[in-house]
């Protein structure tokens, strides 16, 4: 190589005047230990060498560590060369694709959780209503999952035409009553049938893909029918309400009547029994006055005379008797 296409050459005549000036300046300082010694242009060679050397180590190492990659528990890698999938990296740990000619895609490996779009259906019995759903995902195998839904997105917008295409045709089946109501064995296992369902699409489709479980989040009437229903719902809850109260009352006058009965029968029987122990101790009682009054009759007629006498003389009482009468006597205190 000529020195006239030489790249380092004014690098070279650079370094050899600064070399020249600190020669010099320290010549004029009489120091001779700090004298330099210039061994020419092969040493600025040298270091240029070692530079692209290192830059040459530092490139390769860069580009070594651009190509490691690290795969997580929940996730898998899918390594991919020239669009084709090499192979599917599921277990933790570093691995290593080749530079420049392989790509690695990442997918999650645990459950996912997919909001159904609204969707309006209508029930057995023509009634309108919008169904909000979401699903509980997972994907179970890579490979057919890219080679026919492509990516996530397409996945569950394939997902959500099923689910949409099995719920209106299971709701379909049931009246609305059915459908709002969770108690109601009709719709027990709908969550389950869906799911059954929709797993057997997407598993004829190939997708690579599984559905857990669908759940309804809530169940809307359509707003031009809202009030219709809300009016019609409070009519047959009054009516249902009216037929509970006529029962009721139904209810209420007949036992009152069976009550009244009860009463009248046992007042009637208690009459009875105390006639009965009244006449019984009326009949003792006249016994025992006959016996008593009968050991002496003189005594006897007195007492019943002076008890007419508290029972036919009052205050204002006017009596006329004959002198001689023994009532009269008996009340003026004369006794033989």
């Amino acid at each position: 190589m000529t020195n006239d296409k030489n790249p380092f050459k004014s690098i070279e005549e650079k370094f050899m005047e600064k070399q020249r000036a600190k020669q010099k300046k320290r010549k004029s300082s009489n120091d001779p230990d700090n004298t330099v010694k210039f061994n020419g242009p092969f040493q600025i060679k040298k270091y240029v060498k070692l530079t692209i050397g290192l830059t040459a180590v530092f490139a390769v190492l860069v580009i070594l560590l651009a190509n490691v990659f690290v795969v997580k528990e929940n996730e898998y890698r899918v390594v991919r060369q020239f669009g084709e999938i090499t192979r599917i990296v599921d277990k933790p740990g570093l691995n290593m694709k080749i530079p420049f000619i392989q790509s690695v895609m990442t997918l999650p490996k645990s459950q996912m959780t997919y909001n159904v779009s609204e969707s309006e259906i209508n029930t057995k019995d023509k009634k309108r209503i919008i169904i909000d759903n979401y699903a509980v995902w997972k994907i179970n195998d890579p490979v057919k999952m890219i080679s026919n839904a492509r990516n996530i997105v397409n996945a569950e917008g394939r997902m959500n035409e099923f689910i949409y295409s099995v719920v209106r045709t299971e709701l379909g089946q049931l009246d609305y009553v059915d459908v709002v109501n969770d108690e109601n064995s009709s719709r027990g296992s709908l969550n389950d049938r869906v799911t059954e369902r929709v797993n057997e699409l997407l598993e004829r489709g190939n997708f690579g893909i599984e559905l857990v479980d669908v759940r309804i989040k809530r169940i809307d009437l359509p707003e031009e029918n809202e009030q219709s229903i809300y009016t019609r719902m409070v009519s047959e809850r009054q009516s249902i309400a009216q037929k509970y109260l006529s029962e009721g009352d139904a209810d209420k006058r007949r036992i009152e009547a069976e009550t009244d009965r009860e009463v009248q029968e046992m007042l009637a029987t208690a009459e009875k029994e105390a006639a009965l122990i009244h006449a019984e101790g009326e009949a003792e009682a006249a016994k025992i006055y006959n016996e008593a009054f009968s050991k002496d009759p003189e005594f006897y007629q007195l007492y019943r005379t002076l008890q007419s006498y508290s029972k036919t003389i009052g205050e204002d009482t006017m009596i006329i008797l004959p002198a001689d009468s023994p009532y009269a006597k008996i009340l003026t205190g004369y006794i033989e």
